[in-house]
């Protein structure tokens, strides 16, 4: 979502860089762009002209102009801001000391409210026992929705019975089903409507008080722009709200509304929707968005997605290679199609901690079919030859190629490649990279 804005970002640190020391008219022509930048994104005027303020208060110091390193503290300046703006610290949600804990899910039409009710359940089934409530009974085919994502997160689901049009009555009737099947956790799937009206406001109000949550998430289309904030101010005066949920993060929409909406509202963006799957939802992190913004990678993200893809048994598999100073093509299999599960490479790349990662992953030429080509290559070896590839001549050739619908000239590169990989593996089992220098382009060949 912020490739654009990250772009502009790299582009203003980068030419001041390039300068020995700063003036002060200097931070003012960066800050200038800075300003231009964000309100391109989308981001709401006010919460740009306070950001900036205060920056140029920070950044034209004496303390910095002087400094060795100038450019980088405004940088880091620009950074401390950002996050402020956003919200300092991780906000998760609450639990109620006495269950059930109820969250009020509100929002718009199309927002992605239903899904992320789900997606919140699914992410606290490991230690609660979560009840999503369909108090939706304006949208056709809204109960069925919730009912179906239900199942397939397997979350437990409660619906209006018979005859009910009431959503306070259904949510009133969520406690008793609640309290009988031992769930400690209810989630109020509300109606949305396609603005904001006052029969939507009442309507969220009386199951509010019938029903007091103990959160109230609003959930927002990050896509949406100034929009959203407009919307969530509206929202945090009727109910108070006391979270955001921000949805499609992963778009290619300007994103003001990520950093705009916590500081118009009060209310902290708890939660980010990343995709649409029901694992898609992460704990919203000022810090690590405030560095891929600048460009300077999310290595805790990286790390993460890493865990995600990764077993105990995988991790010792290699470590146990590693060691031995082996490292087959099956090894190598292996690490392909955990890339794979780790998400688009682009998206990866970007999360290393390199100035100009994004213009890297952008100039890289990726193409995400050369793995499947590469697998399908390695997976029509024999074992034997996945554990011996140096027995791998002429004929074998020819029959892997055949095999896995390709040609003699990609599995002379797959092989290539695999020693590539080897002679890295081989370095790092020494004890670190110190003089090793990646050969022929390396793992960028994998993807082209």
């Amino acid at each position: 979502m912020f490739d654009a804005l990250k772009d502009r970002f790299e582009k203003i640190f980068g030419t001041l860089r390039g300068k020995g020391r700063l003036s002060e008219e200097d931070v003012n022509l960066a800050l200038r762009e800075v300003r231009r930048a964000l309100l391109e994104a989308d981001v709401h005027y006010k919460v740009v002209k306070d950001l900036t303020d205060r920056i140029r208060e920070r950044a034209t110091g004496q303390d910095v102009l002087a400094s060795i390193t100038p450019a980088q503290q405004v940088l880091t300046i620009v950074f401390e801001e950002l996050v402020a703006v956003m919200g300092s610290e991780p906000k998760p949600l609450t639990i109620s000391p006495k269950p059930p804990t109820v969250y009020l899910m509100a929002g718009l039409q199309g927002s992605g409210k239903t899904t992320s009710t789900v997606k919140i359940a699914s992410r606290l089934k490991g230690s609660h026992k979560p009840l999503v409530v369909a108090c939706d009974l304006q949208r056709p085919a809204a109960v069925e929705q919730l009912r179906v994502l239900a199942e397939k997160a397997g979350v437990a689901f409660y619906g209006p019975q018979a005859g009910q049009t009431d959503p306070v009555q259904v949510a009133r009737g969520s406690l008793k089903y609640a309290e009988d099947h031992l769930a400690d956790l209810i989630l109020l799937d509300t109606a949305g409507r396609l603005q904001i009206d006052e029969a939507l406001m009442e309507e969220l109000v009386r199951i509010k008080e019938a029903v007091p949550p103990q959160e109230v998430l609003l959930v927002v289309d990050a896509m949406t722009g100034q929009e959203a904030v407009t919307v969530a101010e509206s929202f945090h005066a009727k109910l108070g709200l006391t979270g955001v949920v921000l949805t499609k993060l992963d778009g290619d929409a300007r994103g003001g509304a990520a950093l705009a909406i916590g500081a118009a509202t009060g209310a902290p963006v708890k939660l980010a929707g990343m995709g649409e799957k029901i694992e898609d939802l992460e704990v919203f992190d000022a810090r690590r968005m405030g560095q891929r913004i600048l460009g300077m990678g999310d290595v805790v993200g990286l790390v993460e997605r890493v865990q995600q893809v990764t077993s105990q048994q995988d991790v010792e598999r290699l470590t146990e290679s590693l060691k031995k100073n082996r490292f087959t093509l099956e090894d190598m299999l292996l690490q392909l199609q955990q890339i794979q599960k780790m998400g688009p490479l682009e998206k990866v790349l970007e999360m290393l901690p390199i100035p100009g990662a994004s213009k890297m992953a952008q100039g890289a030429d990726l193409d995400p079919k050369r793995i499947k080509h590469t697998e399908a290559i390695i997976l029509s070896m024999t074992p034997r030859e996945r554990r011996s590839p140096e027995i791998i001549k002429g004929a074998r050739r020819r029959r892997i190629a055949l095999g896995s619908g390709t040609s003699v000239q990609m599995v002379n590169q797959v092989l290539h490649q695999y020693e590539q990989m080897k002679d890295l593996m081989k370095a790092f089992g020494k004890g670190g990279r110190k003089g090793f220098r990646m050969p022929g382009g390396g793992m960028r060949n994998l993807f082209r």
